[in-house]
C-alpha cells in the first residue's frame, strides 16, 4: 500500500479520509490482479479533479487579466496541459505511490506522463471531496497557477504545431502535414509515431500515446536548431 501520509505531506494537505487519497492512486489495472481490493479505481476522481482544476484556473485568469477570451483560453490550455501536470506529479512523488498491475509497472507506467497527469487530477478530486474548494484552490495556486507568469512571459501557450505552421508559411508558403508512420500496442496503451512534412521533405518525427501528442512532438523536433534553414533547404 502507498504511504499516503508521506504523499499528503508533500502535497501540503492533511486528509481526513486517507482512503480517498489512496483511491486517487489506484490505476484500473491494479484491480485486475487484486480483485479483493476494497476501493475502486481513480477514474471518477479524475473526472471530478479535472473540473475543479479548470474552474480554479479559469476563475484566476478572469479575475487577474483583462485580456480577451482567446488569450485566456490559450493560457488555460497551456497551464493545464497533461505534460505540465505530469511534471508536477513527478515532483510530488506520485509515480512511486501509484497502485498498478505488475505488467503496467514493467512497461514504464510509473513514469508515463498520461498516467501521472490522470493521477494528479484524481488527487485534486480527492482533495476537493475531503478538504473542500478553498484548500484545493490554495494547493493549485502553489503548484499549477504558479507556472502561469512564465507561460505568459515566454509565450509558452503557443504549441509547437502552431509555431511550426507559422514559420513554414512565412518561410516557404507551405502548411506542414502529419503522417502516421507506426501504430503499436494494445487498444488501452497505443503508441503512435508521426512524421511532419513540409512539401515532400520530412522535418521531424515524434512518438506519443495519442496522435495529437505524437504530432506535437514531431513539430517540436522540426523546430529544434534552425527551422527556417531546414525549411529553405526543403524547398530546394
Amino acid at each position: 500500500m502507498p504511504d499516503t501520509k508521506k504523499l499528503a505531506k508533500k502535497l501540503g494537505v492533511t486528509f481526513e479520509d486517507q482512503d480517498l487519497l489512496t483511491q486517487a492512486l489506484v490505476h484500473r489495472s491494479y484491480l485486475n490482479e487484486n480483485r479483493d481490493f476494497q476501493l475502486p479505481h481513480n477514474e471518477r476522481l479524475e473526472f471530478l479533479g479535472d473540473a475543479v482544476l479548470e474552474l480554479v484556473v479559469t476563475d484566476h485568469l478572469y479575475r487577474t487579466y483583462e485580456n480577451p477570451e482567446g488569450d485566456l483560453t490559450s493560457w488555460r490550455s497551456a497551464v493545464v496541459r497533461g505534460e505540465k501536470l505530469a511534471v508536477l506529479a513527478e515532483r510530488l512523488g506520485v509515480g512511486a505511490a501509484l497502485l498498478m498491475s505488475r505488467g503496467e509497472e514493467k512497461s514504464g507506467g510509473r513514469t508515463r506522463p498520461m498516467l501521472l497527469a490522470n493521477a494528479f487530477e484524481a488527487i485534486l478530486g480527492a482533495m476537493y471531496l475531503d478538504q473542500g474548494y478553498d484548500v484545493t484552490k490554495e494547493f493549485l495556486h502553489r503548484t499549477v497557477i504558479a507556472e502561469l507568469p512564465k507561460i505568459i512571459k515566454q509565450n509558452l501557450d503557443r504549441d509547437a504545431k502552431s509555431q511550426l505552421q507559422e514559420v513554414a508559411q512565412e518561410t516557404v508558403g507551405l502548411t506542414p502535414k502529419y503522417r502516421v508512420r507506426e501504430e503499436s500496442g494494445p487498444d488501452h496503451d497505443k503508441r503512435f509515431t508521426v512524421a511532419v512534412l513540409v512539401g515532400d521533405n520530412e522535418l521531424g518525427i515524434g512518438s506519443g500515446s495519442s496522435k495529437q501528442q505524437a504530432e506535437q512532438r514531431a513539430a517540436e523536433a522540426a523546430l529544434k536548431g534552425n527551422p527556417k534553414a531546414k525549411l529553405r533547404k526543403s524547398k530546394n
